[in-house]
């Protein structure tokens, strides 16, 4: 009896190939452990939303980070992952932000990625005539100055404070 041979057809074995990929990241997806979202002392009342990202994107700070493997690109090593929130009146933020400036600071492990040394975080707000602040924003000047801890982050030594008034 002669040999036949059985060709399966190119398009066949496509939708074979993506119906094993779309099996795949649904299991993948579905057994993927949550996100979880930042602690209490992380996420304030002034913030409006926030997502867990591999970089932050202009015009956006930080209010936590963390190392993991997620933004590694499936590699073996870890990397930074930060949790990026649009800048708010009363956020406590990692980074400073322009066109708000900052009524406090703190020394926390927060926004170190791993926790294994500590960093300061900023208390955003939005400069206002009259308003105490660590530093002076553009447009404005100041009229008095003060020493104290809040803006300095430790109990061990004081900085100055700026009494801010609008140009």
């Amino acid at each position: 009896m002669p040999r036949t041979t059985f060709r399966v057809p190119r398009t066949l074995l496509a939708a074979t190939a993506t119906a094993a990929l779309a099996v795949t990241t649904a299991f993948t997806t579905a057994t993927a452990p949550a996100v979880a979202a930042p602690t209490a002392e992380t996420v304030t009342a002034g913030a409006t939303s926030g997502f867990w990202a591999c970089s932050v994107p202009s015009g956006y700070t930080y209010t936590s980070s963390r190392s993991s493997y997620t933004c590694s690109g499936g590699s073996s090593y870890r990397t930074t992952e930060f949790y990026v929130q649009p800048p708010a009146d009363g956020l406590w933020a990692c980074t400073t932000m322009p066109g708000y400036t900052h009524t406090g600071v703190m020394s926390s492990y927060t926004c170190s990625a791993g926790g294994s040394y500590t960093t300061s975080q900023f208390l955003l707000n939005k400069p206002v005539t009259g308003m105490w602040a660590c530093s002076v924003p553009s447009g404005f000047t100041y009229t008095a100055t003060q020493q104290n801890h809040t803006c300095s982050g430790s109990a061990s030594y004081t900085t100055t404070q700026f009494l801010l008034h609008a140009l």
